[in-house]
């Protein structure tokens, strides 16, 4: 390892210790080419096993940057449009009011979501091998109505991304786990990322720590007890090194053509702010600053039980492209969005080379 290595290295360290996790994996890359993969910490409590390289961990809302990319490249084969209502495209979806698809992915289309839902967490403690079907997620979630007419405002809705998952499978008639594999895990060589579908899938994971369901407030490893299916869009599964291989990918223009990049970049105001980026944004499927430091900054956290994730990349630092990832096996705990927060780490100390 040499000294950007060695610099690198320090500072997921001091991060990881400073967030209060085990561990975490983290990979960095400069104008495509990877200059850090490692992990650091440990996979348990108690600090007796090392955290591998290649850990894999639920990516939980970063996979919301694959769907967005893998409906842009259905546009691209002119099987959708972006400012056509999702309804032309899924006319049973129970929803009166028309949505365009380019509202769906920028959370711009009021629609509503289960985050503020009692009965959302009652069910998920109650039975966490027993997720909600897409059809029940879509039924509880929709009978609240829009949260604001659609091109009105900004809301995250996880639900506007079931809604694109089920749009990728009509229009692919695939599922969604062969959509991804099919359109960009496979064409990038890609071996150890997939899109989960049952706890058995989840065996791969590394451990991964949440108070979520204890009611002592202890920490578990949650890896083989919370199914994948309660994340209603669906969730990734990756090592942090094969991540930013697809982030690489995006952003140099071998997923999407120039002018669909372009679309996915650009912004959409955000009214919160944020720890890192000077002018929160979101596009399509990416968190962005398009007032960064490092030109336009764009990627996307993630976080739920026993997880946070952070896939960041920065497009001009000191003049080269660098993406950083960070996936740390504890979820947001006690610091919120801690695999975010390491990933931005990661690019400030190769800004300061």
């Amino acid at each position: 390892m040499g000294e950007q290595g060695r610099r690198l290295a320090e500072t997921a360290r001091q991060a990881l210790h400073a967030g209060g996790a085990p561990g975490c994996a983290v990979a960095v890359s400069v104008d495509g080419h990877l200059v850090l993969e490692a992990g650091f910490g440990s996979a348990d409590l108690a600090g007796t096993a090392s955290l591998a390289d290649d850990a894999r961990t639920y990516i939980y809302s970063a996979t919301k940057t694959l769907l967005a990319t893998a409906t842009l490249q259905l546009v691209q084969q002119g099987r959708l449009a972006l400012d056509t209502a999702v309804q032309t495209y899924l006319p049973t979806l129970p929803l009166a009011t028309p949505v365009t698809v380019r509202q769906l992915l920028s959370h711009t289309g009021g629609i509503p979501d289960y985050g503020g839902m009692p009965d959302y967490f009652d069910a998920l403690r109650a039975a966490p091998t027993q997720p909600w079907t897409s059809d029940e997620f879509l039924t509880r979630t929709l009978a609240r109505g829009l949260t604001f007419p659609p091109g009105q405002g900004w809301a995250y809705s996880n639900i506007g991304y079931l809604i694109i998952r089920r749009l990728i499978e009509q229009i692919s008639g695939l599922s969604l786990r062969a959509a991804l594999q099919r359109t960009l895990f496979a064409p990038l060589g890609l071996r150890r990322t997939f899109v989960a579908e049952t706890l058995a899938d989840a065996s791969v994971l590394t451990p991964g720590y949440s108070a979520f369901f204890s009611t002592d407030g202890e920490l578990a490893d949650i890896h083989s007890l919370y199914h994948p299916g309660w994340v209603s869009h669906g969730v990734v599964i990756a090592t942090a090194g094969e991540l930013a291989q697809l982030f690489d990918a995006l952003f140099a223009g071998v997923l999407l053509p120039e002018e669909l990049l372009a679309a996915m970049l650009a912004p959409t105001l955000v009214p919160h702010s944020h720890f890192w980026f000077r002018q929160p944004s979101y596009g399509l499927g990416l968190m962005m600053d398009g007032q960064s430091h490092y030109g336009v900054s764009a990627g996307h956290g993630g976080g739920g039980p026993g997880y946070s994730v952070g896939a960041l990349h920065c497009m001009d630092v000191g003049g080269h492209g660098v993406t950083a990832v960070a996936l740390v096996n504890l979820d947001n705990r006690e610091v919120p969005d801690l695999g975010m927060r390491i990933a931005c780490a990661l690019v400030d100390t190769l800004a300061v080379a």
